[in-house]
């Protein structure tokens, strides 16, 4: 990323800059990430794995949003340093780091940089196709929203600018959409927005259709969850990490759920819309997990299992960046004509003793205890990659 820090800064100083949970939740969040993006064949996963077809939730769809809870999470103790230093300091740290993020996210994306030709060698990537919003992107845009809407509207603020997001998508979906349903595939606002700037060839098409689920406009309902996991930072540290904390995190984020089912019957729970109900959808489901995280570690204080998930939550955007390259690597090496490296590795080393989902998944998980490893590696010997 951007520089690799030999960290010589003994441990448990870091933890009085942030609580354990919340390296906890930002490691299961990737972990999972890591999981759900590379089974073994994707005609083979189970259910829970799966994103929702489109209107509708599974587990898979808590994955994405918990991360930017998190990002935001962090941010809750990250920005306070900002408020004794001047603005440029500020705007300078935050565009660069989103800059970054989102240049990250482009280069993945055109990785190996080289494709196979039709008849056979090798040709250049056309980068004049690639698409141009995607994960990282939106993580790294959904954080300058987020900075710049807790940093100058603070608190309050930032509570009336999520309300205000979270209505007005409501509103601009229904009413810019195509009737008699606004939130189709075919006939979404946040599609034709898209389509305003960027060209079909260069949207997701996983849909069938260009679309794509990382566009511009739901990029903006997706930095409510940032600043969400900013509130709920904020929460914390000003009530403490104890028993009436976790209790009230319970109660509100139960509250937001109730809400969000509510709402989802006029505005269905999508992911890929990443609807105003699927945003406090996910709000509640984090806070009530984050809670719970709490609850065992911050005041039963078991924390004897959590360094697995500290791994990845030390360098959670590194190891990430790595479970995409190692996958492409893989996935471009031909081991024949027909076969990729991926491919004969999941064929001899997981369908040899298994099969169907259950193969499928015994590839993801072994392929993130790799990436775990790496990431063990990492700490042991204090570099820690930071943007």
């Amino acid at each position: 990323m951007a520089n690799i820090v030999a960290e010589s800064i003994p441990l448990t100083l870091k933890r009085t800059e942030r609580y354990l949970s919340l390296d906890v939740l930002r490691g299961l969040t990737v972990a999972l990430m890591v999981i759900v993006n590379t089974p073994g064949s994707w005609s083979t996963i189970y259910a829970p794995l799966r994103h929702a077809p489109w209107h509708g939730f599974t587990v898979t769809d808590l994955v994405f949003p918990a991360f930017l809870f998190a990002v935001g999470n962090a941010m809750s103790f990250s920005m306070r340093k900002f408020d004794v230093q001047p603005e440029s300091v500020f705007l300078t740290k935050v565009l660069k780091r989103t800059a970054i993020i989102f240049f990250i996210g482009l280069l993945l994306r055109a990785f190996p940089f080289m494709a196979h030709a039709e008849g056979g060698g090798l040709e250049l990537f056309d980068f004049s196709t690639i698409r141009v919003m995607g994960v990282l992107q939106r993580i790294a845009l959904a954080y300058l929203i987020g900075s710049l809407v807790v940093h100058y509207f603070k608190i309050k603020g930032a509570v009336i600018f999520s309300a205000v997001v979270l209505l007005g998508y409501w509103a601009v979906l229904y009413f810019f959409g195509n009737q008699p349903d606004p939130y189709s595939l075919e006939g979404n606002a946040a599609l034709k927005f898209d389509l305003l700037f960027f060209s079909p060839e260069v949207l997701y098409k996983g849909y069938g259709i260009p679309f794509d689920p990382e566009g511009l406009l739901s990029t903006l309902p997706a930095a409510v969850n940032v600043v969400a996991g900013y509130l709920v930072g904020m929460f914390i540290q000003k009530n403490g990490n104890n028993l009436s904390t976790v209790f009230k995190l319970n109660l509100a984020g139960a509250a937001v759920i109730v809400v969000a089912l509510l709402w989802d019957v006029a505005f269905p729970i999508n992911k890929a819309l990443w609807t105003s109900s699927y945003t406090l959808y996910t709000v509640g489901l984090v806070i009530l997990v984050l809670g719970a995280l709490m609850l065992v570690i911050e005041v039963f204080n078991s924390k004897k299992w959590t360094y697995f998930f500290e791994v990845f939550g030390k360098n959670p955007l590194f190891i990430y960046a790595m479970s995409i390259l190692v996958i492409k690597t893989l996935s471009f090496i031909k081991v024949d004509e027909e076969t990729r490296l991926s491919s004969w590795i999941y064929q001899n080393w997981f369908l040899s003793w298994g099969e169907g989902e259950f193969a499928s998944l015994m590839f993801a998980l072994a392929y993130m205890l790799l990436h775990w490893q790496m990431g063990y590696l990492m700490d042991r010997n204090r570099i820690y990659v930071k943007v």
